[in-house]
C-alpha cells in the first residue's frame, strides 16, 4: 500500500496538538489584521506618489515572515490547512489500515470527525 503522507496521527496525538494549533490560529488572525492595515497604508502612500519604502514596508516584510513561520509549523508536522479563514485543518491518520484525515475547525472543542482523502469536508463522519 502506497501512503500519501509521511506522518500519521492518532486521535490522541492530534488532540494533544490542539492547544498549539489554537494559539497559531490566534496569532495568524492578528498578523493578517496587521498586514491588512499595512497594505492600506502602503497603498495610500503609493497612490499619493510618496516613497513606500521605510518603516511600513519593513514592518510588512517582518509580519509576513512571522506569518510564514507559523504556517511552517503546520507544514513541518504534516498538518494540512484546508481553509485558513475558517481555521479548517486535517491531520493525516490511519483507520483500519487506510489513510484518512482527522478533520477539525477552530470553533470546535475537540477533534470529532474524519473523512477519506477524496470526500473532504462534506464527507465528514463522526469518529
Amino acid at each position: 500500500m502506497s501512503l500519501h503522507f509521511p506522518r500519521h496521527y492518532t486521535v490522541e496525538e492530534a488532540r494533544a496538538l490542539l492547544p498549539d494549533v489554537r494559539k497559531w490560529f490566534a496569532e495568524i488572525e492578528v498578523l493578517q489584521q496587521q498586514l491588512s492595515q499595512l497594505d492600506l497604508r502602503i497603498g495610500s502612500l503609493s497612490s499619493s506618489g510618496d516613497d513606500v519604502g521605510g518603516e511600513s514596508v519593513n514592518t510588512s516584510i517582518k509580519t509576513q515572515a512571522k506569518l510564514h513561520g507559523i504556517l511552517k509549523e503546520f507544514e513541518s508536522r504534516s498538518i494540512q490547512i484546508k481553509d485558513l479563514g475558517r481555521g479548517l485543518i486535517d491531520f493525516p491518520a490511519l483507520r483500519n489500515g487506510k489513510e484518512i484525515l482527522l478533520c477539525w475547525e477552530k470553533d470546535e472543542d475537540d477533534i470529532e470527525f474524519w473523512h477519506d482523502l477524496d470526500s473532504g469536508y462534506p464527507g465528514r463522519e463522526p469518529l
